[in-house]
């Protein structure tokens, strides 16, 4: 296992961009913005309007926070997608990214900080292998 800065290199497979190194443990969003994708988060990662949203093909977290599980079900998503403003990176991960600046034509927004926000709160997603 790599180590960079006392942190553990994980690798995530994105769709249409190969292969993504990040932080165990960093933000979704972030690690594909850093490799070049042009993901599209319009709310800065606040998990307020679901921008940021991929779907999993493998390594999909069981869990989920709490902001992210109800915005979901608001916009009649939950078990469709899920925003990578809410998710952090672990090894075994494949993504398709659903929106990105390029494919809508909408900018960006405000950087996304660093730690998820607003402060997680977790629980075990619908569907998960560990729900019982």
């Amino acid at each position: 296992m790599t180590q960079v800065d006392g942190g553990q290199l994980v690798s995530v497979r994105v769709e249409g961009f190969g292969v993504v190194q990040a932080q165990a443990g960093e933000r979704l969003v972030l690690a594909l913005e850093r490799a070049g994708v042009d993901i599209l988060h319009r709310c800065g990662g606040q998990a307020k309007c679901t921008t940021c949203r991929v779907s999993f093909q493998e390594g999909e977290p069981d869990l989920m926070t709490a902001a992210e599980h109800d915005k979901l079900k608001e916009k009649e998503l939950l078990g469709v997608a899920r925003l990578s403003c809410q998710i952090e990176c672990a090894e075994g991960m494949a993504v398709t990214v659903l929106q990105t600046v390029s494919s809508t034509g909408l900018e960006a927004g405000k950087a996304p900080a660093e730690e998820i926000q607003p402060e997680p709160v977790w629980s075990t997603r619908p569907g998960a292998s560990t729900e019982g």
